[in-house]
């Protein structure tokens, strides 16, 4: 009744319904690699039954030797030798299989959770920190890919492992037998004792570990403003503050472990005294031969060995449970409609909003009623001040975000309407706030977006950008090397690469979200003017803080408060 009691209430606080649950996830992986996973455990039970056969062997030999059956030996020495070194083969075999397993399924997971992160609704993903998402596609996924991989056929082999050792002892001596299996109710009552505990530990741990990856990367992001700051010693003692907690976590969880771990190595110390204690007084009383004694001593440790390897996966499944429900957690996120598809524009096509109200989940409406119009032929200003949506407006003409009301549209030539989505994003070419220049050469950055293109048209796009002035300057031209996030480059001349980046894309819209803003205004007028003449680009959105630029555009809207109101000329 008790027992009952308890496991109801391991079900009803929901560990092993979200265990059952992630462990489901985890199968059809297994699932997919079954074969393999099926050459693994029989190589696995094969090396494992010739340990098993080599102790038979060991009892040979030794009888054979104390008989004096001089004629036997050759044969008693060559079948122990035989299974002993077959074992180490066929473990060897296994560790490579393993690994082959292993790389081919975290590949797979791996690829297959980056590429629905990528496609994952935009606003569904933001709330995670890029450290934390680090954490689950690197450190996590290959939790789980071991998991696949090892715990089943570890399972399986620890499994026969135990009952084969359990056998032979039963053939040759029932008590002792009984004796070696007296740790048995103890270990399943500490395995109940430990899934809890150890679950939360686990999620506590990695929940740290993430916050530190995160707090890593964005110390190293922004370490120029971190030296310019002089603040060094505060995010010294902020990353110290995090490693207290984790080491506060991870001194608990091994007090915990060894604590447990004293209590079941007692309880094998006691069984081993008693299966030698019981062989001794056998083979003291002529009941059992000197080979029999040393295959019992041998099997004994293979029994228990087996018994803690099976007790010790619990750990194990937990830990590679409690990985597979962070990684499901980010890959069970809503994916954004149209991520899979692409429509085909043509160079005449207009984007729209119409009558659009939108407000982030939980929040307040950041545009209210808007209606904005970008047709070929025009360069589009949108002013405003900095936090008052203007950013907002351009992720849902990207189809980062919709509308909680109205219609955010592109138009063709033809007068056909294309609701916005992830899936209209080829008619725009983006160039973003900040640096967003990739480590590599300029050609290299260029060719992300184009990889066809030739060398003569990545220095027009340049020269369209007034980008090609200082790149030709250069040692090596487009072939120089860039530095992270565009280091080695002025801020302005990073600003020029990455819309030199977006033209080659072709895509007929470009949109250009504060780009300008580190340019002076002589450089910024020249490049509206490349723009405006480009056959590459027939409409153009740009969000700017100068009235000078605003003023130069054949199209101004200002945003103020939660409205987008057009400027008439």
């Amino acid at each position: 009744m008790r027992f009952s009691s308890k496991l109801k209430q391991k079900i009803s606080d929901g560990s092993f319904r979200e265990m059952w649950r992630e462990t489901k996830w985890m199968y059809k992986y297994i699932r997919r690699y079954w074969f393999v996973v099926v050459i693994y455990i029989l190589l696995g039970i094969v090396g494992t039954v010739m340990s098993l056969l080599s102790s038979i062997g060991m009892k040979r030999l030794i009888d054979t030797v104390t008989g004096f059956n001089y004629f036997s030996i050759g044969s008693a020495a060559g079948f122990m030798i035989g299974m002993m070194v077959g074992g180490i083969l066929f473990s060897s075999l296994s560790s490579r299989v393993a690994a082959i397993i292993n790389i081919r399924v975290q590949n797979s997971i791996q690829a297959e959770v980056y590429d629905r992160m990528l496609r994952t609704d935009w606003e569904s993903l933001d709330k995670f920190r890029s450290g934390d998402l680090l954490q689950r596609l690197n450190v996590d996924v290959s939790g789980v890919a071991g998991g696949v991989t090892s715990f089943l056929p570890s399972l399986v082999t620890g499994t026969v492992q135990f009952l084969g050792s359990l056998v032979i002892i039963l053939v040759y001596d029932r008590t002792m037998a009984l004796i070696a299996l007296i740790g048995a109710p103890l270990g399943v009552i500490c395995s109940r004792v430990l899934v809890k505990r150890m679950r939360d530990y686990n999620k506590r741990m990695k929940t740290i570990s993430s916050e530190v990856m995160s707090f890593h990367e964005d110390s190293f992001r922004n370490l120029t403003s971190i030296k310019a700051f002089g603040i060094m010693d505060e995010f010294r003692n902020r990353m110290l503050r995090m490693q207290e907690r984790y080491r506060t976590a991870f001194l608990e969880y091994n007090l915990f472990s060894v604590v447990t771990g004293i209590v079941m190595s007692l309880v094998g110390l006691a069984i081993s005294i008693g299966c030698f204690g019981w062989g001794v007084y056998e083979l003291w009383q002529g009941e059992i031969t000197y080979g029999m004694m040393t295959m019992f001593l041998q099997l004994t440790g293979m029994l228990r060995s087996a018994f803690s390897t099976i007790i010790g996966m619990v750990p194990s499944f937990i830990n590679i449970t409690t990985s597979a429900g962070r990684v499901m957690a980010v890959v069970e996120l809503p994916e954004e409609p149209g991520a899979r598809e692409s429509y085909s524009f043509t160079d005449s096509v207009t984007a729209e909003l119409r009558d659009v109200t939108f407000a982030y989940r939980g929040g307040k409406n950041v545009l209210e009623h808007v209606n904005f119009h970008a047709e070929p032929g025009q360069t589009v200003a949108l002013t405003g001040a900095s936090g008052e949506g203007k950013t907002t407006l351009i992720r849902l003409l990207l189809g980062l975000i919709y509308p909680v009301e109205g219609e955010a549209l592109l138009i063709d030539s033809d007068g056909s309407e294309t609701e916005i989505s992830a899936a209209t994003r080829s008619a725009f070419s983006y160039v973003p706030q900040g640096n967003t220049i990739l480590a590599g050469t300029i050609a290299d950055n260029m060719r992300m977006v184009a990889p066809g293109v030739t060398d003569e048209e990545i220095i027009e796009a340049l020269k369209i950008s007034c980008a090609w002035e200082f790149v030709e300057k250069l040692p090596d031209g487009i072939h120089s090397e860039t530095g992270e996030l565009g280091r080695g480059f002025s801020e302005g001349q990073a600003q020029r690469l990455s819309v030199a980046r977006a033209l080659l894309r072709h895509a007929p819209i470009l949109l250009l979200d504060e780009a300008t803003s580190a340019l002076d205004e002589q450089t910024e007028r020249q490049m509206l003017h490349n723009l405006e003449h480009c056959a590459w680009v027939h409409t153009c959105v740009v969000i700017t803080h100068r009235p000078a630029t605003a003023a130069i555009c054949n199209r101004h809207y200002m945003l103020t408060g939660t409205e987008v109101k057009e400027v008439l000329p």
